[in-house]
């Protein structure tokens, strides 16, 4: 597979805060690349030096094969983008807000109409096309971001937490949208996600935490490095130390419960509950997920770090410098 970014030990401190620490990685052509990490992680990061919004400290990437520091007007050419926050005009039409972005990125009136009308119905907005925004959902906007990041024809599509706050039927949607993307148009999709049932619709998943890659894979291939059935128990508050004594492993402290991985977990539960079994309020057997790859290699569940004050302080120091890599 021909790679369409590379990404060679990228680091990208803001003062004293390090952001990225020396993240390597590779996207493939048609491939749907997903980063999954908390808030924090260095995902939203990424993405902005890869779109050329940020300058990285140390470290080079390429993207179609231009340097993303010292060809940044080749490389947004080659990109779309779909960030969190809505960045449509509301005031507008669906139509007028595309003819806007078609003007800018200079697409000739007669392809615009091919392809608006082409998009709008990909994205199921055909009959919406002369409403205002403002009086779309919140998924119909998304939708319509997308689409408009389509327009002229990227190579690269990032998408950045696309379905974050939307309805689980929404969100099914717009994947449907985005896998279309891919076989129809033959988009390559960059996303970020903190959500691991969207993390398995990607062909390939790097997990960020820190800043730093602790995994790249397929969703299948890190789910079996588990290498067993997942545990998770609910007991008192001794009980993790001592089932790392009984049975040499490690527990993980999850919303209040401890997970942790065992060869045949249909066996092991009746020699934990003769063990254990006063001291146990409930116990679960579970088939390897993301969640449980995800505890395995950063000792924490994603979740957990939502909201802490590293995340703040370093969501808070994007916000506000987010800007400065362009000077």
């Amino acid at each position: 597979m021909t790679n369409i970014i590379d990404v060679d030990t990228l680091t990208r401190k803001f003062g004293d805060l390090t952001a990225l620490d020396g993240v390597s990685l590779s996207v493939g052509a048609r491939e749907i690349f997903g980063f999954l990490g908390p808030n924090g992680a260095g995902k939203s990061t990424t993405i902005k030096i890869l779109a050329t919004l940020l300058k990285p400290t140390a470290g080079r990437a390429t993207l179609a094969g231009y340097d993303v520091a010292t060809q940044p007007n080749e490389v947004r050419q080659s990109i779309g983008l779909v960030f969190q926050d809505p960045s449509l005009d509301v005031r507008l039409t669906a139509d007028e807000n595309l003819k806007f972005h078609a003007m800018l990125y200079d697409v000739p009136a007669d392809v615009y109409r091919t392809r608006a009308d082409s998009l709008l119905r990909m994205v199921d907005l055909v009959d919406r096309r002369t409403s205002q925004v403002m009086t779309y959902s919140g998924g119909m906007k998304r939708r319509l971001e997308i689409a408009r990041g389509l327009l002229h024809h990227p190579k690269v599509l990032f998408l950045d937490e696309p379905t974050l706050g939307l309805d689980v039927q929404t969100r099914n949607a717009i994947w449907s949208h985005v896998k279309r993307l891919r076989d129809d148009v033959g988009t390559t999709v960059f996303m970020t996600t903190h959500y691991m049932d969207e993390a398995e619709n990607c062909d390939r998943i790097a997990i960020i935490d820190h800043g730093r890659i602790q995994a790249i894979d397929t969703p299948a291939a890190l789910k079996q490095q588990i290498g067993g059935d997942t545990i998770i128990v609910s007991g008192d508050a001794a009980l993790a130390e001592d089932l790392g004594a009984k049975y040499d492993l490690t527990p993980h402290a999850a919303a209040g419960q401890l997970h942790f991985q065992v060869a045949g977990g249909a066996a092991f539960v009746p020699r934990l509950m003769a063990d254990f079994g006063g001291r146990i309020t409930s116990v679960q057997i579970k088939q390897p997920s993301l969640e449980d790859v995800f505890l395995k290699l950063t000792g924490h569940a994603i979740r957990g770090e939502e909201g802490s004050s590293l995340d703040l302080m370093r969501q808070g120091i994007q916000l506000w410098r987010g800007q400065g890599g362009r000077r």
